[in-house]
């Protein structure tokens, strides 16, 4: 059995607006149908953010690029003010979008609405609403990732599907009820737009809003690694989990950490290219990879081998028989005792679902250990099949990255409806990897979400199962009990004042550290499960 663990792998929810999107005189009419679908204006010129250009860049499969659209005034409203939007238009393609602003420290007080026409159908969807509440799921207030001047607010994305129209309407008071009709300005004048002139009648509304429209990319073909069922149950045999030393033994924490935390230089992660394939491991792709690729990979070497698309899961003994025997000897008896752990999940890797490295931050960003873990919902609709889990995954990724200005995609780990499990943010699955994923609370912690919006929709079994078959491995490689509490410090959020100590369970939701809806309310009260589950995976 191959793969080295440490004794303690402790070492991881406005700008000036461009010109108009369509000729004044196509703009100052939304044509309607006798059906009262709206029907798109003839074309638009589009500015892109981050096209990830060149299909010759580090992923030529899987380019996807970011179309980004300032969002105008569509009419006067006495009690409101302006309502933002963009008239129906045709766009590119795209499958995933939101909305974004300047100020990520500033909420939107409102109501996003959007409707948008299936490329393969050219049909209207009726209109969708958008969780306008998502900034929560950021960094610290304090990191560097917060205080880079990237950082920008937004909407959670909202997965609609290939899509080639689209229309918004955003509505400046929190409670407002359905719109009539709108009738947009049409002057083809930006005036009085969010952030522009006369931005002060729209008061309520952030600054610079504009909607961001993200193509994912398309996956490699005959890609498979996204498609497949999950194991239902760990059979396989494979390698160890990574090793990493703990704070102040040999080789400690290089720079460009966090205070008190870690960071490792992605292009120094490359030394694993040669290790052998693990027993039972997905053959890695062929094909050159770029030295980011490289090193997002390698922080899994002792698992797989370079260019693997999925880690295969170990069953309980082998997990367990592994932690015993690479804690080394010299421990007392406690240490040696049968450790806590659940058997290693199947995971696809950040290859597997097709992950441009490009896109992200070269450095690894580590905190101590992982003393919880916080339960998210992406809040992006469950109108997606589990095949197409890779794209929605890539498209939280650009949107994370080349919309919100953070460093990585901000969760650690994400869970699809069939309870396929994939790796988040890089830099290791089996290491304390720092996401920004619960402000306030990204240190000590991992974050995992569940593919979906569950406030009003139950999370699938699979789904809630894959959770806690993560959470006992991933817990108990640090020793946590699922079952139990454990002690945190805030970072500062609007729950916890910055420095607050709070007992949290070792297996909570996002709003047990912030006040948000997330992990929705359906999702939340499916936890004491997890827990349950999670520490029966342990042995406890």
């Amino acid at each position: 059995m191959r793969g080295i663990l440490a004794s303690s792998i402790g070492v991881t929810c406005a700008a000036a607006l461009a010109l108009p999107l369509a000729p004044p005189a196509a703009a100052s009419v939304s044509s309607v149908s006798s059906a009262g679908t709206p029907a798109p204006v003839a074309d638009v010129a589009t500015r892109t953010v981050g096209t990830a250009g060149a299909r010759t860049g580090a992923r030529a499969d899987v380019p996807g690029s970011t179309q980004s659209l300032p969002l105008r005034p569509l009419t006067r409203d006495r009690a409101s003010g302006a309502v933002l939007g963009l008239t129906p238009r045709t766009v590119r393609t795209f499958s995933l979008l939101g909305v974004v602003w300047e100020d990520p420290s500033v909420d939107l007080h409102g109501r996003v609405q959007v409707r948008t026409r299936a490329a393969s159908t050219g049909d209207w969807t009726d209109w969708q609403d958008v969780e306008t509440h998502y900034t929560q799921h950021g960094a610290d207030p304090d990191s560097s990732e917060a205080a880079s001047g990237k950082a920008r607010g937004a909407t959670a994305p909202l997965w609609v599907g290939e899509s080639d129209g689209v229309e918004v309407r955003v509505l400046p008071e929190p409670d407002a009820g359905e719109p009539e009709d709108v009738d947009p300005v049409g002057t083809g004048s930006d005036e009085g737009a969010s952030g522009g002139e006369g931005a002060g009648e729209v008061s309520t509304l952030p600054a610079g809003m504009r909607l961001d429209l993200v193509d994912p990319g398309e996956a490699e073909p005959g890609e498979s690694a996204g498609s497949a069922e999950p194991q239902a149950e760990p059979g396989e045999s494979a390698g160890g989990a990574e090793t990493q030393a703990e704070p102040g033994e040999s080789g400690g924490p290089e720079p460009q950490a966090e205070p008190g935390e870690s960071a490792e230089g992605a292009e120094g992660a490359e030394g694993a290219e040669g290790a052998e394939p693990a027993e039972g491991a997905e053959v890695p792709r062929t094909g050159v990879m770029t030295a980011a690729a490289k090193a997002a990979s390698a922080a899994n070497s002792a698992l797989v081998p370079l260019g693997a698309t999925q880690i295969p899961s170990l069953t309980a003994e082998e997990t367990r028989e592994e932690l015993v025997a690479l804690r080394g000897t010299g421990l007392t008896e406690q240490q040696q005792a049968k450790p806590y752990i659940g058997p290693r999940p199947s995971i696809v890797t950040r290859r597997g679902w097709g992950a441009d490295e490009s896109l992200r931050e070269k450095s690894f960003v580590y905190t101590s250990k992982v003393k919880a873990a916080f339960v998210h919902h992406t809040a992006s609709g469950n109108s997606y099949s589990c095949s197409q889990a890779p794209s929605l995954i890539r498209g939280f990724y650009r949107y994370h990255t080349k919309s919100l200005g953070w460093r990585d995609i901000g969760y650690n780990f994400l869970v699809d409806k069939c309870g396929r499990i994939y790796e988040g943010r890089a830099g290791g699955v089996a290491k304390p990897v720092k996401g920004a994923h619960t402000m306030g609370f990204n240190s000590k912690t991992t974050g995992i979400a569940v593919i979906g919006s569950y406030g009003s929709k139950k999370p699938s079994s699979k789904a809630v199962k894959a959770v806690a078959r993560l959470t006992a491995w991933k817990l108990g490689l640090h020793g946590m009990n699922p079952k139990k509490k454990t002690s945190l410090t805030s970072g500062g959020g609007n729950l916890y004042a910055k420095g607050k100590k709070v007992k949290m369970k070792v297996i909570s939701g996002h709003r047990d550290g912030f006040n948000t809806s997330c992990p929705g309310g359906k999702l939340h009260k499916k936890l004491g499960s997890v827990r349950s589950k999670a520490a029966g995976y342990q042995g406890r």
